[in-house]
């Protein structure tokens, strides 16, 4: 018998993790009787999923961009659908990133009436465009939500809901090694570390870089000895590396995720993009200050349409400023600055932020069983209900 093909398709490194998690769970599972084809990132080609094309091209935010992005998504679709017309899967795993993999899924519905459809990952409706419920209800067949408040907001539509949890409170900081990552980039014992992370999109890097940059130089120049670290996602590599290059003053650049742990580790603060890595400094102990900034129009019409005050999902969890938020135009240099060194300056605070933080990850499910695990059980019910798992 032919082995169940699962096709996976992720447009987003956040995407990407949550895909390779998934194929791992479903390989323990069925040995040699699953194969992967889709799309997706490095840690999926890991796991055997050779994407057609670079996600990178997919790493769209805001209004403004994917007005610009349209016909490249287009093609994007279609790539993945002819992948899906060469290989026949059985079932399909669409992962995070709405606008992509909405349009992906109705090509794939379009092509294969009867192949099963899994969301992993549902829209923000509890924060705005509550709409998108019934949209996606007529898209799929089912949904792995990772926050224990959306089911409520899909089954009314219709759409059979499954919480599998967030992926990224399991991260695994059991080996990593903040001591170590001081001795890499010779750090005392006694030097402050500001880790410094400017996201995973182009457009984060373009938009974030410039205020982290000032306010990095600002805090450097009162000071001197504070070591700088930046985080380097895979997905926008060359475009981080091009900037940091430029900087006035000496910053260690961390790759690879072992060494993005121990930096996490070793961090005395952090100052971040807003997204998912905010849950992995919280876990790994960190203290934050969370920046985001958008285009003009895509920001004037967030504005209008996101119910909750705070962006970050810890904050939302706590209903809080646990962490620091400046969105927007308070996403300055020397805003950026005064919040970080205010941080530098008081352990307490840094302690305290850090006992506030544990505790909205509790509110999360920290600790709860491992998303991947859940996703792939949720992923075999679906086909187990199909008659198409294959004989054991």
């Amino acid at each position: 018998m032919k082995p169940l093909t699962v096709m996976l398709v992720a447009a987003e490194a956040s995407g990407d993790a949550l895909g390779a998690g998934l194929a791992r769970a479903l390989k323990v599972r069925l040995g040699d009787k699953v194969r992967f084809v889709g799309v997706g990132g490095s840690r999926m080609a890991a796991e055997g999923v050779e994407s057609p094309f670079d996600i990178a091209d997919l790493s769209i935010l805001g209004w403004v961009e994917g007005i610009k992005a349209y016909g490249r998504v287009k093609r994007r679709v279609e790539d993945a659908a002819a992948l899906a017309r060469r290989e026949k899967p059985d079932v399909a795993v669409l992962i995070d990133s709405w606008g992509y993999t909405l349009r992906v899924a109705k090509a794939l519905r379009r092509d294969f009436p009867a192949m099963p459809l899994v969301k992993y990952v549902g829209p923000q409706v509890w924060a705005s465009r509550p709409g998108r419920a019934k949209t996606l209800a007529a898209a799929v067949d089912h949904l792995l939500a990772i926050h224990v408040f959306d089911a409520p907001w899909f089954e009314r539509e219709g759409l059979k809901t499954t919480f599998v949890g967030n992926n990224a409170l399991h991260t695994d900081f059991s080996q990593a090694d903040g001591e170590r990552f001081r001795r890499e980039i010779g750090a005392g014992p006694d030097d402050q570390i500001l880790l410094v992370l400017p996201g995973s999109r182009p457009s984060e890097v373009t938009r974030m870089t410039p205020p982290f940059e000032e306010a990095v130089a600002l805090l450097k120049r009162d000071r001197p000895n504070l070591q700088v670290a930046v985080v380097v996602a895979d997905t926008v590599a060359e475009a981080v590396k091009g900037r940091v290059a430029g900087w006035p003053f000496r910053a260690h650049l961390v790759e690879g995720e072992a060494a993005k742990r121990d930096a996490m580790k070793a961090a005395t603060v952090a100052l971040a993009c807003s997204g998912t890595v905010s849950i992995e400094l919280a876990l790994a102990g960190a203290p934050m200050v969370i920046a985001y900034r958008l285009d003009k129009l895509t920001y004037a019409l967030a504005k209008r349409i996101v119910k909750t005050t705070w962006v970050t999902l810890f904050n939302i969890a706590a209903r809080d400023f646990v962490a620091p938020e400046l969105i927007q135009d308070e996403a300055t240099g020397p805003k950026l600055a005064a919040a970080v060194a205010e941080r530098l300056d008081d352990p307490a605070l840094r302690e305290t932020q850090v006992a506030r933080q544990y505790a909205a990850l509790d509110l999360m499910g920290r600790n709860g069983p491992d998303p991947s695990e859940a996703a792939a059980d949720a992923v075999l019910g679906v086909l187990a209900e199909r008659k198409l798992l294959p004989a054991a």
